[in-house]
């Protein structure tokens, strides 16, 4: 860790709000800043890091300085479970003292060699490995942890759990980023349907699509916005004011983003991702102000 200037914890107070994600895309656009990029998966019983950067079915290897990551690009390094494991489908059942142990000998026996930042990303919770990687991180000069949620009340309660583990453990909040804020997508990509009293669907897309193109191709470039969640706490944004942690920003959902993801790619080059790339772009310039002032 000593080779490490900058170690970044992602965290989730909930599965399945986009952490994940959200730290694969922070890795490749801290990569693409021409930085030298880790990204160490320490979600031992749901690793998804190896298939959100296009790495399923590699392998670990070992040299006299320890083991080696998976990489990417020259600048960007993998580590995760999932490149241990022989069968993908295979459940990793192990006990706390287990876990703790394979953490330790990623921070330790891992030769990342000189790295701008360190992208940790933790199992969502307050577990056995998350009072780990905050000993462990703690020790060696840890920048902060950003914590994911999405905007309904639900996800909310558990992040303010997150935070006040953070507090209590010492490690700063670097901020809270919002995801799956309502969705944008172009006009031209939506379905079209009319739905009958009795429920009948009938997609009526192309003809929808052919008015406008007709009578307003204007209305064409245009984004569809709306909310998915019904957010009656205010959001991660009044949250994060009344426990005193800074908000990074709100992130729509973007299938494009979900499709990146899926295919292990960054969404920073890919055109059709701007509503989630433009979001995280803005939310990653703030990050790095904070962390390189």
């Amino acid at each position: 860790m000593a080779t490490v200037k900058h170690k970044i914890l992602v965290l989730s107070g909930k599965g399945g709000v986009g952490k994940s994600t959200f730290a694969a895309q922070l890795s490749f656009a801290l990569a693409e800043q021409d930085k030298q990029v880790g990204l160490l998966d320490i979600d031992i019983c749901g690793p998804s890091i190896p298939k959100m950067l296009g790495l399923e079915g590699q392998e670990i290897h070992q040299s006299n300085l320890g083991w080696s990551p998976v990489y990417v690009e020259d600048n960007l390094g993998v580590m995760s479970i999932g490149f241990m494991l022989p069968d993908p489908d295979e459940a990793v059942i192990w006990r706390g003292p287990r876990k703790n142990g394979l953490i330790k000998q990623f921070l330790k026996d891992v030769y990342w060699g000189e790295l701008d930042y360190l992208v940790v990303d933790a199992p969502p919770g307050t577990s056995d490995e998350h009072i780990s990687i905050a000993q462990y991180l703690k020790a060696t000069n840890v920048d902060g942890a950003l914590i994911v949620t999405t905007p309904q009340e639900v996800s909310i309660i558990d992040v303010r759990k997150e935070i006040s583990f953070c507090k209590k453990v010492g490690i700063p909040v670097l901020g809270v980023i919002e995801n799956m804020s309502g969705i944008q997508q172009p006009i031209s990509s939506l379905i079209f349907k009319r739905i009958a009293e009795d429920g009948k669907e009938e997609d009526v897309t192309e003809e929808t699509l052919k008015s406008l193109q007709m009578h307003s191709p204007h209305l064409l470039s245009l984004f569809a916005c709306t909310e998915i969640f019904h957010v009656s706490g205010g959001g991660a944004e009044k949250m994060a004011k009344e426990m005193h942690v800074p908000f990074l920003g709100k992130v729509p959902i973007d299938p494009e983003l979900s499709k990146a993801s899926e295919e292990g790619r960054s969404c920073f080059t890919e055109p059709k991702c701007r509503p989630s790339a433009s979001a995280l772009r803005r939310i990653i310039k703030l990050l790095l102000k904070t962390i390189e002032p």
